[in-house]
């Protein structure tokens, strides 16, 4: 990583005066996604998950089932042309609507 850093450096030295804002604004942008990245809560093992079908993921969201089957939700999961639904991904949109 420190390789990187003197070579990111050493192109900035060299780099013409007219393109240093654009270089100032990119430098910006990884120092945005390091704090990012380092603020970001620790990602919790992922526990087992259940594909749910249409009709119970409707039931679960109290929604129809058309509703679910033509929407594009996060949580739905295509395997070959049938969807399904993550049980895991619907409580975690249904505690984020809250």
């Amino acid at each position: 990583m420190n390789e990187l850093m003197q070579n990111v450096l050493r192109a900035v030295q060299s780099c013409p005066v007219d393109r240093l804002p654009r270089v100032l604004g990119m430098l910006a942008e990884i120092q945005e996604t390091c704090r990012a990245r380092l603020s970001a809560p620790a990602q919790p093992a992922p526990a087992d998950d259940k594909l749910l079908s249409c009709a119970e993921a409707a039931k679960l969201l109290h929604c129809s089932k058309d509703t679910l089957y033509r929407g594009d939700f996060p949580f739905a999961k295509r395997l070959g042309r049938k969807k399904l639904y993550s049980h895991n991904g619907i409580m975690e949109y249904l505690a984020r609507q809250k």
